[in-house]
């Protein structure tokens, strides 16, 4: 907030994003119609900023920008400013970003857009500066600039809008074809080719986790059994956790790292990113056993329900890079002021985290592993003695002014962190993860379905609001698989299973294939759009894709499964053209392609023998593979029917094994089954 004690329009929004700027002298408007009759009643165009609340450069631009008097003086007489947070309206964010990327071959936030009252855009762009400098147009002769144009040759800047429309609309239109079969071997190759063999990872910089990439390699690996996938992910994983996008202290992943070592991190820390990590961190502690994957996965969960939990059960959104209106300067130390803190200690903490006089990072240190011993410092004499000694550190750092926590509810991101909850919780036989995944499912459903029973996408402060999109039923139904095979409580598959229903019902394209971003019941904007790039996180319709497969396959409905067919089919030509922008799509492809394994358990879920054989099964990488209970419900037998005949033999616990479109015949023995699954 800045010191104008007048307020705008955005006074009354939930969204912290908006409120950030409730105090700005710009006029803002939220997105509404109210401001788009004004505009076109005052003929006047649309400034249209979109950003989100811990977003730096936003901070940025709204201090050298729309706290200014002199911009907002141009804002407010040329233009109605709309500002519009990212995260409530993704199908807004979704289609501007298009149309920047389109016009400028990038994108990012905060994201400029100037269009007509109709909604339609001639400008955009990213962050502006206020006044030109180093050849780059400054936000004062850009407003100048149009307001002239739009006086002097409004129907060019119409006609263009309209050029920029119908060339998206044309982007929308995806031929049919087919997925080509050598695609995944294709998509592997361009991670091998990308991959940097020091630090892991798939690019210089700015480096991204993608931890969709890692998921579809160990798929890979897994079906393949090429070491090499393996190693990459490994490596990958180390090497983000040594490095500073880590945060070695208070635990949780970083939005990105600015170098290719992953030391020096964007300090926002997402709940997608670390939901998707702790994932890939698991999946990985299945295949090696190695107690370093489930540590680190732990710790990421952990910090979530420390301090990205709400007293309800929802998960947070995420935490601002700044503090006190520095970037990192939460998580950044100096020196002595360690010393000040671990007194004669300091100097074995500061060897281990490569802290230096220096710093290696504007003068003051990151904490790091980069350059050590992964194994070495699993040495339990050291690795008791540094956690003592950052549990000081940490307590320590508590007494900082925090980073700003953007306390939103969000049903997409809160779906990944139910899925990383249950599915750490039951490899792990950690209860109080599936507990925090159950809590955040019964929050959305008390909080986040209208009257009608349509999902919605945001709660905060006692407020639901935004119809939900794609994203918000493909990731929730992910999260509530998830969920169902570890409790086996048929409560949450039958929601998956409705909940795909609704996803088809409102999202579906029936003349084209594929699912729209927003529903047919929502607000109609300029351009209906798929999204199948799987960016920040996997795209709504390859998650979709991958939960159609999955729940065709654990209760037999194969038409099910062809409507991940069809979306494969809908967005073939693109995937063919550029694998490595589709990986999740491409890791769905590989699951579809591999010929399916059944696993029914009939027995007493309490008995030994019963929790003896899902233990087996917690502890192995079965990616290809969908785990059924049998309890002899009605409910399940109406879920799937195919397993009536699947009941315990001597009364004792009981394993049915399906694969290569045969079934095994039943056994009772651990390590028959054991066995069974292994191969």
């Amino acid at each position: 907030m800045n010191s104008n004690s007048i307020s705008n329009r955005l006074i009354n929004e939930k969204s912290p994003y908006l409120l950030q700027h409730a105090y700005n002298p710009v006029n803002w408007y939220p997105w509404s119609e109210e401001a788009f009759n004004k505009a076109n009643r005052e003929n006047k165009p649309i400034f249209l900023s979109v950003g989100y609340s811990t977003c730096h450069w936003c901070h940025v631009m709204e201090k050298e920008s729309f706290e200014d008097n002199e911009v907002a003086e141009l804002l407010n007489k040329y233009f109605i400013a709309i500002k519009v947070d990212r995260e409530e309206r993704p199908d807004i964010d979704n289609i501007y970003m298009s149309v920047c990327q389109a016009m400028t071959g990038s994108g990012g936030w905060p994201m400029t857009i100037i269009m007509t009252s109709d909604k339609k855009p001639f400008f955009a762009g990213t962050y502006l500066p206020k006044k030109t400098q180093y050849g780059h147009m400054g936000l004062m002769e850009l407003l100048n600039k149009i307001n002239k144009l739009w006086i002097e040759d409004k129907n060019k800047l119409v006609e263009s809008s309209n050029n920029i429309v119908d060339f998206l609309q044309d982007q929308i239109v995806h031929k049919k074809g087919e997925i080509s079969e050598k695609i995944v071997n294709d998509a592997y190759e361009s991670l091998r080719d990308s991959y940097n063999p020091v630090f892991g990872g798939f690019s210089s910089s700015p480096k991204f986790p993608t931890p969709h990439n890692l998921n579809f390699l160990l798929r890979y690996y897994r079906a393949k059994g090429d070491k090499y996938a393996l190693q990459m992910v490994e490596n990958t994983l180390n090497s983000m956790y040594s490095g500073g996008i880590f945060d070695h202290i208070g635990f949780g992943f970083s939005r990105y790292s600015v170098d290719s070592k992953w030391l020096v991190p964007h300090f926002e820390k997402m709940l997608y990113d670390n939901a998707l990590l702790a994932i890939i961190y698991t999946e990985t502690y299945q295949i090696t056993h190695k107690d370093r994957y489930r540590e680190i996965a732990m710790k990421i969960l952990n910090y979530i329900l420390r301090d990205m939990t709400s007293k309800q059960g929802g998960f947070y959104s995420a935490e601002d890079a700044d503090s006190e209106g520095v970037e990192g300067k939460f998580y950044v130390w100096d020196k002595k002021e360690i010393k000040s803190v671990l007194g004669e200690d300091a100097d074995f903490f500061n060897e281990h985290y490569n802290i230096k006089s220096k710093g290696n990072f504007e003068g003051k240190n990151i904490p790091n592993l980069i350059g050590e011993d992964l194994e070495e410092l699993e040495d339990e004499s050291i690795k008791s003695k540094l956690d003592g000694l950052k549990e000081k550190l940490f307590s320590y750092r508590e007494k900082r002014i925090h980073p700003h926590k953007d306390d939103k509810i969000l049903t997409s991101w809160n779906g990944l962190m139910i899925a990383a909850m249950a599915y750490a919780g039951r490899v792990f036989g950690i209860e109080r993860y599936k507990e925090a995944a159950s809590k955040s499912i019964s929050f959305i459903s008390h909080n986040l379905v209208n009257h009608k029973g349509r999902l919605l996408c945001r709660y905060r402060d006692g407020e639901a609001a935004n119809l939900g999109y794609l994203d918000d039923y493909a990731f929730l139904v992910f999260g509530l698989i998830e969920m169902y095979e570890a409790t086996f409580e048929s409560f949450y598959l039958r929601k998956a299973i409705e909940l795909n229903d609704e996803m088809v019902k409102y999202f579906w394209d029936e003349q084209n294939g594929g699912l729209f971003f927003y529903g047919k019941d929502s607000e109609e904007l300029i351009l209906k759009t798929k999204e199948i790039y799987d960016g920040a996180i996997p795209s709504g319709n390859s998650v979709a894709a991958m939960n159609i497969i999955r729940l065709s396959r654990i209760t037999g409905d194969k038409k099910l499964e062809q409507k991940a067919g069809e979306i494969f089919n809908t967005f073939a030509e693109k995937i063919n053209e550029v694998p490595l922008a589709y990986v999740n799509t491409i890791s769905a492809f590989l699951t579809s392609k591999i010929s399916e394994t059944h696993v029914v358990i009939a027995g007493d879920k309490d008995h030994t023998n019963t929790k003896a054989m899902i233990n087996e099964i917690n502890k192995k990488f079965l990616p290809f593979s969908e785990i059924i209970f049998n309890d002899e419900s009605k409910e399940i037998y109406k879920l799937i029917p195919f397993i009536k005949n699947n009941v315990m033999v001597k009364n004792k616990t009981t394993a049915y094994v399906c694969k290569n479109n045969s079934c095994l015949a039943p056994t009772n023995d651990l390590q028959e089954f054991s066995n069974l699954i292994s191969k």
